[in-house]
């Protein structure tokens, strides 16, 4: 097994939600650290100590390590032992909307192919579909064609290649990274165990040594799973919905039989992985995914119920209030809870279709200083105020502040609890 000698370089391609946690949790351990992005801004903050993404524990963490000259970031690729690659998979705009996109995967792989050296190790975090780690280590390899890879050359390579997804809870990320154990991916598996030596410096979960297709199939299988039991509990709140039954309290009454344990349903599902991963299953397998895609389908038809709840409660209103207009408040748009992370979110997608339709949108999130695109006609707003003011409030997203503002509310408002922190407070 290799030590921290065998890596005197590891560079992180990609620094965003999952890159830059991982670097700093390796520079910790003493592995010198360097971080490529294309994004120069952030590259600049990072230099200076300062983190361009909200996770608990982080920016204290990057200043030691930055201070300590572990970690530095640039724009420029580098010559390294060892690099992790750590870009978006979006959808593939057009036609196929819910095809994977590996334009940037593609773009980190000619980046660093002038850097690579005989014994290098490149190791793709990005969560994608089966194959694409192969597809990679070809563009590398048309890249470099004075190196030799393992699709021609096996075990003897002169690169090794793996895939190591990852598998953190946003707001959790440097003890997770640390603590959860990794599925590691060979082309061979002479380079899953060298990917292994690299994780072991810095992981005290289990690394468990696979190949590739694999490793890149259980990530997706992961997050399907999850979709598809939320899925569920989504669907009991429609049902609840019909019959005038408190979701919440019938999931809190069935979980109490040892062998049932139903999620919490919302306003829908996002985040970079249960929102997306479960298509890239589809894309590939349509014939064979179908329970699958049911779920997405189910999760991706939550924020549309949502805002039909919301001009339901807005015609409710008016009925009772003739000739005025209420005053409608959203109460976060994260994905979660707690973090500034938009990625695919529900919450936002809410915001974005009631803001086109509701003039003076009250939107509060307490994670951002300024609304992002698409809310232009809505008004950021703090939540004191908000509750103060709204005939009809809306919570998407059950951050912490928001737990204790059920009894602020003004007596009449009009709540539409997706979260159900506000109902169970009640």
């Amino acid at each position: 097994m290799s030590d921290s000698t065998s890596f005197g370089t590891v560079c992180m391609v990609g620094l965003g939600y999952i890159g830059l946690p991982t670097a700093v949790v390796f520079a910790r351990r003493g592995v010198r650290m360097i971080g490529f992005d294309v994004n120069a801004a952030a590259v600049d903050k990072i230099n200076a100590g300062q983190t361009h993404i909200v996770e608990p524990g982080l920016e204290e963490a990057l200043q030691e390590v930055v201070a300590s000259g572990h970690l530095r970031a640039t724009t420029t690729p580098e010559a390294a032992d060892a690099f992790l690659i750590a870009v978006p998979t979006p959808f593939r705009e057009g036609e196929s909307a819910h095809d994977p996109d590996l334009r940037y995967i593609e773009s980190a792989a000619r980046a660093i192919a002038p850097v690579l050296k005989a014994g290098d190790l490149v190791i793709l975090e990005s969560t994608s579909p089966v194959g694409a780690t192969e597809q990679m280590a070809d563009w590398l390899a048309a890249e470099r064609p004075d190196l030799t890879f393992p699709a021609t050359h096996g075990e003897q390579s002169d690169i090794r290649i793996a895939h190591c997804p990852e598998r953190i809870l946003p707001g959790r990320a440097l003890e997770e990274l640390v603590s959860n154990d990794r599925i590691i991916g060979g082309m061979t598996a002479a380079c899953a165990t060298r990917a292994r030596a690299l994780y072991e410096l810095a992981v005290e979960g289990e690394c468990i040594e696979t190949d590739c297709r694999t490793a890149e199939l259980a990530k997706l299988t992961e997050n399907s799973f999850r979709d598809v039991n939320i899925a569920f509990a989504n669907e009991l709140s429609l049902i609840c919905d019909r019959l005038g039954i408190d979701v919440w309290e019938l999931i809190r009454l069935a979980n109490r039989h040892p062998r049932v344990n139903i999620l919490q349903p919302g306003p829908g599902v996002g985040g970079h992985c249960i929102a997306v991963d479960p298509w890239f299953i589809v894309s590939q397998v349509p014939a064979e995914a179908r329970l699958i895609r049911t779920a997405r389908e189910v999760n991706d038809s939550k924020p549309g119920w949502v805002i039909a709840r919301v001009h339901a409660a807005i015609a409710d209103w008016t009925d009772a209030n003739p000739g005025r207009q209420p005053q409608v408040a959203c109460f976060g748009l994260a994905f979660k809870a707690d973090i500034d992370d938009l990625r695919e979110s529900p919450a936002l997608a809410i915001a974005r279709t009631l803001s086109a339709q509701l003039p003076g949108l009250m939107v509060v999130e307490p994670h951002t200083d300024a609304l992002p695109e698409g809310l232009q006609a809505a008004r950021l707003a703090d939540t004191e105020s908000a509750l103060a003011k709204a005939d009809i409030a809306v919570l998407l997203v059950d951050h912490s502040q928001f737990k204790s503002a059920a009894p602020k509310l003004r007596p009449g408002t009009r709540v539409i609890d997706t979260r159900g922190a506000w109902t169970k407070a009640a």
